[in-house]
């Protein structure tokens, strides 16, 4: 990492950021949210001072304010995305959740479709299959090796012969593998619709969908830029989406209703699947945030968060105990290439041992650093990384009834040899260099009370 660069981004944070240094806060959950800069706040208050707005879609003109206010968003996330107007449109949503459920309920799944997802995958797209198998589709899961990487030699199977989806996430949120965007191509011209989950990665990487035609898309603007929440979108090509089959309408979704003939029509784009009133002022705030990436460069957050990635995995490769022992299990690659700034880890004891992830993450939080633990909604990465035997794992889910299942409860169920869950460091734009001098300090004392571990281990879990 250049010094130019890293004088920038430090500059960048005290003038944006200065809350974290101000509050005695380690901030490493980006994967989680995103932080928000000073200046999207003032711009936004600025705004709100100036403006009246209504309710969109009527004539009077406080809704007609805010109908041009989210037509301009569209307009202003086709753009940062590279997307052209003429074959994308951009449906507001809660979130990528919402989004990955709007193509999930209405993809039209039918007997002798293929539904084909990775076995890294967010669990809003493992819950896609479910659609799928209710219709008679086929479910197939790609497998990934011990980077957590698709595995090699593995193939998309042939469509099905009915509408077949292939979904993958661009970043993974437990890994931070980059899987590799050539598979969009590969899938189309194997017959599939492909549906990129793109959360993880457009915070920190440029996403051009002139070059990267998937079909759909899902994001959430708080990960990218931390406000506004409850703000996301399913931006997808046209033709795509008007091949979708809505089992629901309601709100402003419909041209009209008719209760007493039985009868409705959907709108035709994106508004057909933007459900009651969208948050129009929080839609009102995303070219705010998108034009403050602009102005940093995606491209310069891309470079200094690889070099603070770099600086993390050696931080936690190098950590040993005084035996010689790794005290660190590391999830994924090593290394940075083709990786983003999340890192999934757990700490060892001096035998070997997993430390559970909540001891540490708890210790952490006592020092005001902000950590992530569990299987962050990625179970089939999860189950990869612990090597989770499928037979075991069965019976001990399945034994536990409903309202009762905890990591805790698994973990004693499978033997405390296996890890449940892991602790997840994910570097972004305010991160710098001493709050990596922290985590490493907080680390190593954690590690040097060495023989002390497993008892302060089983005293915290009583």
């Amino acid at each position: 990492m250049s010094e130019q660069l890293r004088e920038r981004f430090e500059a960048l944070r005290a003038q944006e950021f200065r809350r974290l240094d101000e509050y005695g806060h380690v901030y490493l959950d980006y994967t989680g949210s995103g932080l928000y800069a000073e200046s999207q706040l003032r711009r936004q208050e600025e705004f709100l001072e100036r403006h009246v707005l209504g309710n969109p879609h009527s004539e009077n003109p406080t809704s007609q304010e805010a109908t041009r206010l989210v037509e301009n968003a569209r307009r202003e996330v086709l753009d940062f995305f590279g997307a052209d107007p003429a074959d994308y449109v951009v449906a507001f949503a809660a979130n990528a959740s919402a989004a990955l459920k709007l193509v999930g309920e209405s993809y039209p799944f039918a007997a002798g479709s293929r539904f084909v997802l990775m076995q890294d995958a967010h669990n809003s797209v493992v819950g896609i299959r479910e659609y799928a198998r209710a219709r008679g589709g086929e479910v197939v899961c790609l497998g990934v090796d011990g980077e957590l990487r698709l595995e090699s030699g593995a193939s998309l199977p042939p469509a099905g012969k009915g509408p077949s989806l292939f979904a993958f996430p661009a970043q993974s949120n437990f890994s931070g593998v980059q899987h590799p965007l050539g598979l969009v191509a590969e899938a189309k011209a194997a017959g599939y619709d492909v549906l990129l989950d793109a959360a993880a990665f457009v915070p920190t990487n440029a996403l051009d969908l002139g070059r990267v035609p998937a079909d759909f898309v899902c994001v959430s603007f708080y990960k990218m830029f931390g406000f506004p929440t409850g703000v996301g979108a399913l931006l997808a090509r046209r033709e795509a989406l008007a091949r979708l089959q809505r089992p629901w309408f309601g709100g402003g979704t419909v041209e009209y209703v008719s209760v007493q003939n039985g009868i409705h029509q959907l709108r035709v784009g994106a508004e057909a699947f933007e459900d009651g009133t969208l948050n129009f002022l929080g839609i009102a705030a995303v070219p705010q945030g998108l034009d403050f990436l602009r102005s940093v460069g995606i491209q310069e957050i891309h470079r200094r968060v690889v070099g603070l990635t770099g600086r993390l995995l050696e931080i936690l490769t190098s950590l040993r105990h005084g035996n010689g022992g790794p005290a660190v299990a590391l999830y994924g690659p090593r290394g940075t290439d083709r990786r983003g700034g999340t890192v999934a880890f757990n700490l060892l004891d001096p035998g070997g041992a997993v430390v559970p992830y909540g001891v540490v993450e708890r210790a952490a939080s006592r020092e005001k650093i902000s950590l992530r633990g569990g299987c962050f909604c990625n179970p089939g990465a999860a189950e990869a990384a612990f090597g989770l035997p499928a037979e075991d794992a069965f019976r001990c889910f399945t034994a536990m009834p409903r309202g009762t299942f905890s990591l805790k409860r698994l973990a004693d169920c499978l033997g405390n040899d296996l890890a449940v869950g892991a602790l997840r460091a994910s570097v972004g734009i305010a991160t710098d260099d001493n709050d990596l001098d922290r985590l490493d300090s907080f680390l190593r004392d954690f590690v040097a009370r060495g023989p002390s571990m497993r008892e302060e281990t089983a005293a915290a879990e009583v």
